[in-house]
């Protein structure tokens, strides 16, 4: 009766098995099931070489090891030659490119110095008082008699070491061993009850002791010569410093009185060519062609007379003898916005004889940023230019150890620019400045101050390479009327003769100037050319052979992620999870279900379900082998009622 009720209950069109998709309907996108089948495809349809020797050899094993071998060992050999281009790379590296060319030249800026410290009106008392002190100091150490008058003015030490504070002492040397030391006092004889000092058991030098006393050294030399001029030249910097702030002002020297002569490329030189300054050491010194020149002298040519010329007066009439211990002049050739550091780049010209100094123009361009540690102008240089010119390694150096100085020792050292309401050293006001500052120069010349560090290069840079001539001048037969000469032109008589005067004459020696210039010598350009040459060498291939790699390790990881995917919802979200799960079908309408998705009917030689059994299950759980079409809802609810009528045995 069920089956009958049943058949007649349910007379529509049977379930029909889902159509398979054509060609047409295929998805838009579509993964491979396994990694076999997308590793087939690919090897049979890259354009990689050997590649497709995988598949083809698959009947074979030992070919196929073969071929898996080469292919992965190619890979690891072109992979690491990638490593090696990156690496070079990444290093930056350049390339000197060196020009030569040829034109006009602009004369470099020339100054000339005395070599002969000025004298100034205002400190001459003190200054005569130090050369005293220094007399009657070279007296007691060496019995050296400067002066004639000496002997009868002849001051004791105590009172020497009243007058002027940190006095030249005679040291005993600690470093020689004490069996030396007795054999030469035993060998020592006696003279006016003193005995014969060996000059060699002695140091030289004076004390320096810090603000409160509690910590001194001596500033020792072995040659009493360099002993006696760095005392000397510590308290004449302590007495200039004295001084009004522009040591210019107080009085110039004429040009006159030590440049007998000046030509440039054969015109006389006038007042507007050259500007003057003063240096504690080196005296008067005259710029020529100085960034304050308002006409630029050019070259067009090369040659001596095509040069500047100059007949210096070197005279010693007025030297500090314990200062200065050479005669001359002292030249430099640098550019017109550069400072001129008589100490680093300048040589001496001697007395009697021309010097002939010939110039070669080169210049140099760094490349910075990453391919190189250099600076464009030394705005990013953690120092503060102090000096009015041009940003240059030099001024970077000397401004970070003034800076120092004025931070550690609270005042600023005579040599270099001093910052904005800071007073020069001076140990009236500052008793401990030699002490800081010996302190602070050890410090500097082992780069623990790190100014050398800090003080990077400039990235365009212009130099002059010298070469330098002498000759004797003026000769024997011409001295005559050349000293005559030069005495009538500038209403002065030279003394010394040979001794007095010097030339100088300084000229481009070609018009041709280097030019070196750096470039980086692995662009990008460089770097993805050597790549592809990489890759057609070990494979043979181009860069739609690198987009086929790119979409074989997308496709696997899509596949990888479908896989756990998988994994997880067969792990965490199986239909068959207890009561509740079936609870939730149960409840579930069946209009809200898919519409390939329908529950088969129960069939009619079944049971019905026991009170029980209908209490914790009140629905049968979904056939998910059934993806057909549902059937019509009035024979699905026929057979339902017809399943489940009451009474029915």
């Amino acid at each position: 009766m069920k089956g009958e009720e049943c058949e007649e209950q349910g007379p529509g069109p049977k379930p029909t098995a889902p159509q398979q998709p054509t060609e047409e309907e295929e998805a838009l996108i579509e993964f491979y099931r396994s990694y076999r089948d997308l590793f087939q495809f690919f090897c049979n349809n890259t354009t990689i070489h050997g590649a497709i020797r995988l598949v083809c050899s698959q009947h074979n094993r030992m070919k196929t090891a073969f071929w898996a071998v080469l292919w992965l060992c190619t890979f690891g050999v072109m992979y690491w030659q990638f490593a090696l281009l990156f690496e070079e790379y990444f290093s930056y590296p350049v390339s000197l490119n060196i020009n030569l060319d040829s034109d006009k030249l602009v004369f470099p800026a020339v100054t000339v110095c005395t070599l002969n410290p000025y004298r100034y009106p205002q400190i001459k008392g003190e200054l005569e008082e130090l050369d005293r002190i220094a007399e009657q100091t070279l007296f007691d150490l060496y019995k050296y008699n400067a002066s004639s008058t000496l002997m009868a003015q002849r001051r004791g030490r105590r009172d020497l070491g009243e007058t002027l504070s940190h006095p030249l002492q005679r040291l005993w040397d600690p470093a020689l061993p004490p069996a030396v030391r007795r054999a030469r006092s035993a060998a020592s004889s006696l003279r006016d009850n003193n005995p014969q000092v060996n000059w060699k058991d002695w140091k030289i030098g004076f004390k320096l002791c810090n603000q409160n006393k509690s910590d001194c050294f001596y500033q020792t030399y072995s040659s009493g010569v360099d002993a006696v001029r760095e005392w000397y030249r510590f308290h004449y910097i302590n007495i200039l410093s004295r001084l009004l702030d522009n040591f210019t002002s107080l009085e110039e020297s004429k040009l006159g009185n030590f440049i007998f002569n000046c030509r440039f490329n054969q015109a006389s030189c006038n007042q507007a060519n050259y500007s003057q300054f003063h240096h504690p050491i080196y005296g008067n010194c005259y710029t020529f062609n100085g960034e304050n020149n308002s006409n630029l002298w050019m070259s067009s040519m090369p040659g001596i007379d095509n040069g500047l010329s100059l007949t210096l007066r070197t005279e010693q009439n007025d030297y500090i003898p314990l200062l200065s211990t050479v005669t001359g002049a002292r030249v430099m050739v640098h550019g017109q916005d550069e400072p001129a550091f008589m100490d680093d780049g300048g040589f001496n010209l001697r007395p009697g004889v021309e010097t002939s100094i010939s110039m070669k123009k080169e210049a140099l361009d760094r490349l910075g940023g990453n391919y190189g540690d250099c600076t464009n102008n030394g705005s990013d240089v953690p120092v503060t230019n102090l000096y009015l010119s041009k940003y240059t390694q030099q001024v970077c150096i000397r401004s970070c150890f003034q800076e120092s100085m004025v931070k550690e020792c609270g005042c600023a050292y005579i040599f270099y620019p001093r910052p904005k309401h800071v007073e020069y050293c001076d140990y009236r006001k500052h008793d401990s400045w030699g002490y800081c500052y010996y302190k602070l120069q050890d410090a500097f010349a082992s780069d623990r101050l790190g100014c050398f560090t800090k003080c990077r290069k400039p990235c365009s840079v212009t130099s002059y390479q010298l070469s330098a001539g002498y000759s004797r001048w003026p000769s024997v037969k011409s001295q005559d009327w050349i000293f005559q000469m030069l005495s009538l032109q500038n209403n002065y008589t030279v003394k010394n003769k040979r001794n007095g005067v010097a030339k100088l004459n300084i000229y481009f020696e070609e018009l041709k100037y280097k030019t070196s210039s750096e470039s980086p010598s692995v662009t990008m350009v460089t770097l993805l050319s050597n790549l592809g040459s990489q890759w057609s060498l070990w494979f043979g291939s181009s860069v739609l052979s690198v987009v086929e790699m790119a979409e074989l390790i997308f496709d696997l990881m899509v596949i990888t992620f479908l896989m756990l995917l998988r994994r997880f919802r067969s792990r965490y979200w199986s239909p068959g999870r207890g009561g509740r799960g079936a609870q939730e079908v149960a409840s579930t309408p069946a209009s809200s279900l898919p519409s390939h998705f329908c529950p088969q009917p129960p069939s009619p030689t079944s049971t019905a379900p026991s009170p029980d059994t209908s209490l914790a299950l009140t629905a049968p759980p979904p056939a998910y082998a059934t993806l057909g079409p549902c059937p019509a809802p009035s024979s699905l609810a026929g057979a339902s009622s017809s399943a489940f009528v009451p009474g029915e045995p």
